[in-house]
């Protein structure tokens, strides 16, 4: 009998191990696919995310990153600086969940990895989880299986809402080492480009309305511009589940963690900070309710709607204007200098976007001049 078992070994995962574990709790991970595996993601994490380790994340960042390039279908670019304390990270999720479950590793938790969940049933006081090899048990349940999970649905949760998202990894064309964002080509998106250390993850999505018709014909469009050898790219197809207001992230004896509690940052599509935020305090509430706390996993809804999901909530308005007026959007806001400064501040976690959306809006709305609209 296992103090907690987590399903999915990706960042929420993983953190939610390494601090149950690191509380002397016994932790057991199952994860479907065999470790290190490939993850469509971009991989760029907030550096914000070490104040909740005590190790060093150097052996799995690819590069560090402060210089931006934004542009408007390729051209009218804008060149910025991060003013952040520390370079954005640029990350493979192979790497980066793999060694994030180490991490854990050392400090107690067990993994099984090419372990499929097949089910899962309340028995008395403990959970029983079926898997491909047999059955297990577990006072506590982390579901952190991402969006294509099953774990949500058989908890008894709503159907999680999925937008699709879309990744080129190419391969390194010149030594540029600038993230870039490219605003124009995706219609109610955009597509930004994260520079590794021998490639580039190339990702894109819709925030707004219905999905874009063909995320891969917009990456290809991208690429030709940009000068990056599609034929000798991959891209890979992904659900991507972001914030949709405020909702139960718990039930009996269990909680949602990471995509799978829908965290991903509706503006930005930020997904990674969110998750291991998420798994982080996912772990703190199990611990809390194994000590006996009964209204520690009420606790934890409570705390992501008040530490995420009120700022999420300007985060979608935002989007919801920027993105259905994108060429204004780039005049009046990501030509602004200040703009990278805030968004940086913003995903370093050193400002919301409650101290900005107001005056964002504003100033996106007094620009829908009559016929100026595009």
């Amino acid at each position: 009998m296992f103090d907690c078992i987590i399903v999915g070994a990706g960042p929420a995962g993983g953190t939610a191990a390494y601090h149950l574990a690191k509380r002397g709790r016994s932790v057991l991970v199952l994860e479907r696919e065999a470790l290190p595996r490939y993850k469509a993601c971009s991989g760029g994490v907030s550096p914000a995310i070490a104040q909740w380790f005590d190790f060093d994340f150097s052996p799995a960042i690819s590069l560090k990153v402060d210089s931006i390039r934004y542009t408007w279908k390729l051209g009218d670019p804008v060149e910025a600086t991060l003013n952040t304390p520390e370079p954005m990270w640029m990350v493979k999720r192979d790497v980066f969940d793999h060694f994030l479950i180490q991490q854990a590793q050392q400090k107690g938790a067990e993994l099984r990895d090419q372990t499929a969940v097949t089910g899962i049933e309340f028995k008395g006081d403990h959970w029983i989880v079926n898997t491909s090899s047999g059955a297990l048990e577990a006072r506590y349940l982390i579901a952190a299986d991402g969006a294509k999970g099953p774990m949500a649905k058989w908890l008894g949760f709503k159907e999680r809402k999925t937008r699709m998202g879309a990744v080129m990894e190419a391969p390194r064309s010149n030594s540029d080492d600038r993230a870039q964002f490219d605003f124009g080509i995706v219609k109610n998106g955009f597509i930004w480009n994260l520079p590794k250390a021998d490639g580039y993850s190339i990702g894109t999505s819709t925030f707004r309305g219905g999905d874009s018709e063909d995320l891969k014909a917009d990456l290809a469009e991208y690429a030709a511009l940009a000068g990056i050898d599609a034929k000798n790219s991959q891209v890979y197809l992904h659900p991507i589940c972001t914030w949709d207001g405020d909702q139960t992230l718990h039930t009996q004896n269990a909680v949602l963690a990471g995509e799978t509690a829908c965290v991903v940052d509706p503006f930005t599509g930020e997904g990674i900070r969110p998750s291991v935020f998420s798994g982080m305090k996912a772990a703190e509430a199990i611990d809390q309710a194994l000590s006996g706390d009964r209204a520690a996993l009420a606790n934890y809804t409570s705390v992501i709607q008040k530490e995420w999901g009120v700022d999420m909530v300007w985060a979608q308005r935002l989007a919801g204007v920027f993105y259905r007026i994108p060429g204004i959007g780039y005049k009046v806001g990501v030509k602004r200098p200040t703009a990278t400064d805030r968004l940086g501040k913003i995903m370093c976690g050193e400002m919301r976007y409650a101290d900005v959306a107001t005056r964002a809006l504003k100033r996106l709305s007094g620009s829908l001049i009559p016929g100026m609209g595009g």
